[in-house]
């Protein structure tokens, strides 16, 4: 049975997946599944931010399957990891936690770079666009750190 693993912003459209493109591809894919939402859903079945497409392309990953979809609670269930990309994410998803064992498979992300340092992946939606790439190699750098520990 695969793993499933997901990424977890505002709107679903910039950092999410990029988090979901990014760690997909470090990761086998008969032994993983990765998937991302947003805690908002004004951008529900949008593809990702063009920023984002962009830098994911720059960087030989394909993100343009991707459909933007809102976090419910359902997704605790469904999935074995959720991390999210900011503290006010963090937070909004936690609240939605059914039980505690749902609560102990969040995680803020860069966490796992900073443990215990709670840094977030600062929102490049209204940024330029070295916002875009800065996002892009932060996530990177994580991304490979939690392949490392998932496989």
């Amino acid at each position: 049975m695969a793993v499933k693993i997901l990424m977890v912003c505002l709107g679903n459209i910039c950092r999410s997946p990029l988090a979901e493109g990014i760690l997909q591809s470090k990761l086998p894919k008969d032994k993983f599944i990765v998937d991302s939402a947003g805690t908002g859903d004004w951008h529900v079945g949008q593809l990702p931010d063009k920023r984002s497409i962009a830098i994911a392309k720059k960087y030989g990953i394909d993100i343009t399957n991707q459909v933007a979809q809102h976090f419910k609670v359902i997704h605790f269930e469904n999935f074995d990891h959720i991390y999210t990309m900011d503290m006010s994410n963090y937070k909004n998803v936690l609240n939605l936690a059914p039980n505690e064992k749902a609560k102990s498979k969040v995680k803020l992300i860069l966490n796992e770079l900073f443990p215990g340092e709670n840094v977030d992946v600062p929102d490049p939606y209204y940024g330029g666009e070295d916002g875009f790439e800065n996002v892009f190699q932060m996530l990177d750098e994580v991304c490979e750190v939690i392949a490392k520990k998932l496989t």
